[in-house]
């Protein structure tokens, strides 16, 4: 069986033929991962992970509860204080530098746990995390976030710009984490469990908003353990088990792999 589609029993894909990119799929690479381990303590819980994003693309982490995804996006934004490997970002060697650094950079993380400041209004959430507006390699301008562009995204929120945060549903406190990330400008947001413990419209709300995320070239790196959900955002997908890679492929070919859904996906 080809690389793509093979589970295999080998840590990361070091090594490995890369995925090829259809004609005219996105090429400039954004963040890319090498031999990525991380520990919580003493417990090692990711195994050179090798991992990649490119401009303009959405990249499903699957996996079961306990696989290590969530660990995957902290340590690729630093929020772990054990970790190694090589961790490139825009260019940038973040390999070693704290979570605030690949922000400043234009790496956005959405937490699954959403951290918002239940306090402050839907507005002062949205300004807590304005950045200045960003460009591109190639001299192009990334079309900046705005409150009023976001609540057009976001129509919801727009429905709501003062009311505090702690007075909102899960879901749309969910969706003003997303759009707080997105005030910093991100060339690529990291995405922890968007379908996770959320209302169905909801969900599908999610899934709508990366899509036309995707249509204004934003690349999302998310970490997921809904099939479907995944199946209709994502272009390509690795997926872990126990730290380690055991498939990296298009979304198409992993939707048409039986072993590898039931081995690492199944419940």
């Amino acid at each position: 069986m080809k690389t793509s589609s093979t589970i295999s029993p080998v840590r990361g894909a070091r090594g490995a033929p890369a995925v090829r990119n259809a004609p005219g799929a996105p090429t400039e690479l954004l963040l890319e991962a090498r031999s990525l381990n991380a520990w919580y303590g003493a417990a090692q819980i990711l195994y050179d992970v090798d991992l990649d994003v490119r401009r303009g693309e959405v990249v499903a982490l699957m996996g079961r509860n306990g696989a290590g995804k969530s660990t995957t996006l902290k340590a690729l934004i630093g929020m772990l204080p054990k970790r190694r490997g090589e961790v490139r970002f825009m260019g940038h060697d973040i390999s070693k530098t704290e979570s605030h650094v690949a922000a400043k950079l234009g790496l956005g993380f959405v937490p699954e746990d959403r951290r918002i400041f239940t306090d402050l209004t839907v507005v002062e959430n949205l300004e807590v995390g304005r950045q200045p507006p960003r460009r591109w390699a190639d001299g192009t301008d990334v079309p900046p976030w705005s409150i009023e562009r976001l609540f057009m995204l976001f129509k919801n929120l727009g429905e709501m710009p003062y009311r505090p945060a702690g007075r909102m549903s899960g879901g749309e406190q969910q969706m003003l984490t997303v759009a707080r990330t997105l005030m910093g400008n991100p060339y690529l947001v990291l995405l922890d469990e968007p379908s996770e413990g959320v209302a169905p419209i909801v969900v599908e709300q999610m899934a709508n908003m990366i899509l036309e995320l995707k249509t204004h070239g934003m690349s999302i790196l998310l970490s997921e353990q809904n099939m479907h959900f995944a199946e209709l955002v994502s272009d390509r997908a690795y997926v872990l088990e126990k730290g380690q890679i055991r498939f990296q492929g298009s979304m198409s070919e992993l939707a048409g792999n039986e072993e590898v859904r039931r081995a690492y996906l199944s419940v």
